[in-house]
């Protein structure tokens, strides 16, 4: 037999002690932007396949490697492809947001 235990999706702030475990050295505003857009991006209809914890940790490593703004994150998504798998969910964020972040 499995055994199953449904845990609750983390919330922004345990998000971001989760973050600072894999990422300690990551700058503040980059980490609070990154995780208020993957938030903004997890809130949207139709989603597939919604991006988890192992993807945010991959994006901010990708975000850091590429030395993007913390501003950046609020007027768009770098490097979406990390985030969502399914090709679908690319067209249903473009849908959506129509290019544009900033709540």
């Amino acid at each position: 037999r499995c055994v199953f235990h449904f845990i609750d999706f983390p919330d922004a702030e345990r998000m971001r002690r989760i973050v600072e475990v894999h990422h300690p050295g990551l700058d503040d505003q980059l980490a609070d932007q990154a995780i208020k857009a993957f938030y903004r991006l997890r809130d949207t209809d139709r989603l597939r396949k919604r991006p988890s914890t192992s993807e945010l940790i991959d994006w901010l490593l990708v975000l850091a490697r590429a030395e993007i703004a913390p501003d950046e994150l609020t007027r768009a998504i770098p490097f979406l492809g990390v985030l969502l798998k399914k090709e679908q969910d690319h067209t249903s964020v473009a849908a959506a947001r129509s290019g544009k972040w900033r709540s």
